[in-house]
């Protein structure tokens, strides 16, 4: 499974300088270094848009402006407006359940508390695919453990190296 045979690619993430950094913006991360390395087009926004956008040649990007728990507004904001199918999605997003570093492709299936994914399966089903990136569970604390500002380095290259292999699966 490559990139292109999507007509929407999703990064999970909350807006604002506050969210940088942040486990819980890996989505946000991983669109900005797709970005870099393809040089695909600046994410804007626009009045009647709950979501930034980035739209290019063979898929289109998104950033929800929504934050993370109304994700499914924008995503179905968006696929109303231009013919998207959920299987033609792929949302990219962090996940507790996998450990630190790992890397899943996933066809469907629960939220796994995740309230991004929640939202989005309320909205449009479960039927899109997902680039699943684990940080971890650390037991307690979970919402500041995802809110907290890290040292993201590690993922960064992680990105960029399934990025270049174009390869999901």
């Amino acid at each position: 499974m490559k990139f292109d045979n999507y007509k929407l690619i999703v990064g999970l993430g909350n807006i604002g300088t506050r969210y940088d950094n942040t486990r819980h913006n890996l989505g946000f991360i991983f669109l900005d270094i797709l970005k870099e390395i393809r040089n695909l087009s600046d994410f804007t926004s626009d009045k009647k848009s709950n979501f930034l956008i980035s739209k290019n040649q063979t898929f289109n990007m998104m950033k929800p402006s929504t934050y993370m728990n109304a994700s499914g507004l924008a995503v179905l904001s968006y696929i109303s407006k231009n013919k998207c199918k959920p299987e033609e999605i792929l949302i990219i997003h962090d996940e507790l359940n996998l450990k630190d570093g790992e890397i899943r492709f996933k066809e469907g299936g629960g939220s796994g508390g995740h309230n991004g994914l929640k939202s989005i399966t309320s909205s449009i089903g479960q039927n899109y695919h997902r680039i699943r990136l684990g940080i971890g569970h650390p037991g307690e604390g979970v919402g500041d453990f995802v809110l907290a500002k890290s040292d993201l380095s590690h993922w960064k290259e992680k990105i960029k190296n399934l990025i270049e292999s174009d390869s999901l699966a």
